[in-house]
């Protein structure tokens, strides 16, 4: 795939993308237990996982689930995600409404959020939980990854919009990636070359899902981006600093990577790095506290693992519930592999922590 990108004959991740949705992509496939259709949502496709009625019951708990793979890979229709929104729809007895999102490199930020944004609005209509049976006091929105930034941002945006009369009871954010302030967190450098996110490659997708310049992957590497001497962030840094969010278990002998003098000019050409809706991490106080009840998943072999850690602890500092629930022996995008050939006990074990969450919350 790099060397195809090399010769310009595409853009990488689409020949990425094709192969695996090629091999993999699945049609809606409905079985007697789980009634499985394609939608369209204000503009945006999504798959609905429908479990059949209930003698005597009325109105179902719903999850609304967006799916990981970097804002550029993967997709509702492919057989992990399926059989992970198929296996959610089961056991919680659940509406999933999986969002088929634009991916890169066809849009860049912010269209990804704001098909996330828009099918979610959608599907919270008072007459659409109706067309679905959904008890709009039960609706959870979640996702893993990439999908958990999108969550955890559409879920913030919700949160401050007046208009809306039906919000969210939960957000459930798996080992989530919420910002692009610092690369050198405990995480990243513990985890900088761990097999499946190396730091390098959650670089290149924020370059990607920001249409930015691969030139300026080692000056946000050594965040140059953020340095002293960069105004623009000077607001953001008390809200991610790990030295007082992370537990000292995290933090280790790990020293904070902070210069002197950076390049401002990065932020100006993406000053998307900044953009609370890219940075769900980087909010402010006022709008966490508006945040409702949250599980966040973590794991110890993950360059993400801080992000989720002082999410959670920033949520609970607003006076949100928070549950942090991790995972030492486990690593980054392990949920989704619970099928053959890559049935892993990590899998089974992460997925069925957080469908118990959800099961005891909804």
């Amino acid at each position: 795939c790099h060397l195809i990108h090399y010769l310009r004959l595409s853009h990488h991740l689409v020949v990425l993308n094709y192969l695996i949705c090629t091999f993999d992509k699945l049609k809606s496939v409905s079985s007697e237990d789980i009634n499985i259709t394609d939608a369209v949502f204000d503009g945006v496709e999504v798959r609905v996982f429908e479990p059949p009625a209930k003698r005597d019951e009325r109105l179902k708990r719903s999850v609304v689930y967006i799916h990981g793979g970097g804002w550029a890979l993967a997709s509702a229709r492919t057989s992990l995600y399926n059989n992970l929104c198929r296996i959610m729809a089961e056991s919680l007895n659940a509406v999933v409404v999986s969002v088929e999102y634009r991916l890169v490199p066809e849009v860049c930020f912010p269209e990804q959020f704001h098909d996330a944004l828009r099918a979610t609005k959608h599907f919270l209509q008072p007459d659409i939980l109706a067309e679905y049976s959904v008890d709009p006091s039960r609706i959870a929105i979640s996702g893993d990854s990439a999908g958990g930034n999108l969550a955890a941002a559409v879920c913030q945006q919700l949160s401050k919009d007046e208009h809306l009369t039906i919000r969210p009871k939960l957000q459930a954010l798996i080992y989530p990636v919420l910002q692009a302030f610092d690369f050198n967190t405990p995480s990243y450098q513990q985890n900088m070359n761990m097999p499946v996110l190396p730091r390098y490659v959650m670089i290149n997708y924020w370059i990607d899902y920001f249409n930015g310049n691969y030139d300026l992957a080692h000056s946000l590497l050594i965040n140059n981006h953020t340095a002293l001497d960069v105004g623009q962030a000077l607001s953001f840094r008390g809200r991610l600093n790990w030295t007082s969010l992370l537990p000292s278990s995290f933090k280790k002998n790990y020293k904070p990577v902070i210069q002197t003098t950076g390049k401002a000019e990065i932020i100006q050409e993406i000053p998307a790095l900044l953009d609370v809706r890219a940075v769900p991490l980087l909010a402010e106080n006022e709008t966490l506290q508006l945040q409702p009840k949250t599980y966040i998943l973590t794991c110890e072999n993950d360059v993400l693992r801080d992000d989720g850690v002082m999410y959670a602890k920033r949520l609970e500092n607003a006076g949100v519930e928070v549950t942090l629930d991790h995972f030492d022996d486990c690593f980054h995008g392990c949920m989704i592999f619970t099928i053959w050939p890559t049935d892993f006990s990590a899998g089974i074990q992460t997925r069925n922590s957080y469908i118990k969450w959800l099961d005891e919350n909804l």
